[in-house]
């Protein structure tokens, strides 16, 4: 669940489709493969590590984990990504926990 499994092509397609869509373009989206229902982190773009998974639903819900460092956080909201903050402060509750051990 936790492995990437897009193909160089459908990673290619997505970006050329959602690159420019608020919600995949901070966050998860814009880092990240897609395992077996989750995203899952192939690069480092922040402080969040590589094969951190999780999901960022519609109306403000995330979760990720990182098996690694043994973090797991889980976040309830009801603001749905009608403008670029809810996605930006989704990513960041993802990635603050790693500035306090970097």
């Amino acid at each position: 669940m936790s492995t990437d499994r897009l193909s160089p092509m459908q990673l290619a397609s997505r970006e050329e489709v959602f690159g420019s869509v608020a919600p995949l373009s901070s966050g998860q989206g814009a880092s990240a493969g897609w395992g077996f229902g989750m995203a899952v982190r192939t690069h480092r773009g922040d402080y969040a590590p590589i094969g951190q998974f999780g999901w960022f639903g519609g109306t403000g819900t995330t979760a990720c984990a990182d098996r690694t460092h043994q973090v797991t956080g889980v976040l309830l909201t009801q603001v749905g990504p009608s403008t670029p903050d809810p996605p930006r402060a989704m990513n960041d509750f993802c990635t603050t926990p790693y500035q306090a051990v970097a």
